[in-house]
């Protein structure tokens, strides 16, 4: 699997390269901002970019309209975003077209080697991984606050690890439950914000996140 590194701190740039490499995977281009990942994906077709969404010049939104653009122009490209706060609008907009191969970190999250690389290892393989505390921050986003209140807790519970990407068995492993409970909360969120069942976890987490950080 080939990767491009676009982080515009050289510690968060180049740091990872090596646990990237002990995990199997080739980091072909580390770059610092939007215009040299562009030009790194156009040269060496990686399988994934990582990068930060605030760049140089202007250190607002440079990563993630990049990786847009990017996904746009190829849609199979994998991305995985990491921001140093929760950015709710920003998370909508890099799930609007398709939250497959696609994930969105806290920094303090890639800073722990497991939540990175597992983190790393789902979007690769085409899967959807929200931060915790990004899913957290969209349940209680603008009109969806209502809707989202109506899930009981352990419903928000079930909601927050599917936009983490897990599946219904990782799901019931997590909370200690059966997997048929876990397949009962499922249904009943989706009945209470009026949303279609599906079995494709990234198409249902999208669907999700869509209403939710709309």
């Amino acid at each position: 699997m080939r990767v491009v590194i676009a982080e515009d701190t050289a510690v968060l740039r180049v740091g990872p390269i090596p646990l990237l490499e002990e995990q199997g995977y080739e980091v072909v281009a580390a770059v610092a901002d939007g215009e040299a990942l562009k030009a790194a994906v156009g040269r060496l077709r990686p399988d994934i970019v990582v990068a930060d969404i605030r760049m140089p010049p202007t250190h607002t939104d440079e990563g993630l309209r990049t990786v847009v653009e990017l996904r746009t122009q190829d849609p199979d490209l994998k991305v995985l975003i990491f921001s140093q706060y929760v950015e709710t609008q920003h998370a909508s907009r890099l799930l609007a077209r398709s939250s497959a191969g696609v994930g969105y970190l806290l920094k303090e999250r890639v800073l722990d080697v497991k939540d990175f690389t597992d983190a790393l290892d789902r979007v690769a393989a085409g899967g959807t991984v929200l931060d915790p505390e990004v899913v957290s921050q969209l349940l209680g986003a603008g009109r969806s606050r209502a809707a989202a209140s109506a899930l009981s807790p352990r419903e928000r519970e079930v909601l927050a690890l599917m936009a983490q990407g897990r599946s219904n068995p990782a799901i019931a492993a997590e909370l200690t439950i059966t997997e048929r409970a876990v397949e009962k909360h499922v249904a009943n969120i989706f009945t209470k914000l009026a949303l279609p069942v599906s079995t494709a976890d990234s198409r249902r987490v999208l669907a999700v996140l869509r209403y939710l950080g709309e």
